[in-house]
């Protein structure tokens, strides 16, 4: 069975999504979980890398722009690591061993090249749903995993059952304001 899990964890809709499905899996086969967050600019709420040029129109503009993107890329480190903690706290409560760590740099190569180093025997990760030009263009991390990881992967989608229920509570709405 398994007895090291690997989780690959973003802060998009899905990430509380893999990470119970983690801690389920965790829960039944006694596992200990490590957390792995790859900061990427590719993640949903990354900074944009300032546009530096080569002609200096305005003196301490580029300057200010490399500021700005340095506050902006501390906050968003701070956000993985505190989204880590917090999962990494819930497992501990539910008596799973858990660990993380957060790195920077191309997502399917660290998750792949961490489940190796950590001798993993599962990888639970989400998958956003790319799909024609977007995947050609930007790469699918979840494809690229299944594909060179050294274990089983199993990949969580996103549900799509709260919308259906956001449905009927505007329907009986408009029926009990008539």
């Amino acid at each position: 069975m398994f007895k090291k899990i690997l989780v690959a964890l973003d802060r998009s809709e899905i990430g509380q999504q893999v990470f119970e499905e983690a801690l389920g899996l965790a829960k039944l086969t006694q596992a200990s979980l490590m957390l792995v967050h790859v900061l990427s600019p590719e993640e949903e709420g990354s900074p944009y890398v300032p546009m530096l040029s080569n002609f200096d129109y305005y003196p301490g503009l580029s300057s200010q722009n490399f500021e700005l993107y340095q506050k902006q890329w501390d906050t968003f480190k701070n956000l993985g690591i505190q989204m880590l903690q917090s999962f990494c706290a819930q497992a501990n409560a539910a008596g799973i061993t858990t660990e993380f760590t957060q790195n920077i740099g191309n997502p399917g190569r660290i998750i792949c090249d961490f489940a190796h180093s950590y001798d993993a025997d599962l990888i639970v990760m989400g998958r956003r749903g790319r799909s024609g030009l977007m995947e050609l263009f930007l790469g699918s991390v979840s494809n690229y995993v299944l594909h060179h990881a050294p274990c089983t992967v199993h990949v969580v989608h996103l549900s799509v059952a709260p919308k259906t229920h956001e449905v009927v509570k505007e329907t009986t709405n408009s029926l009990s304001v008539n």
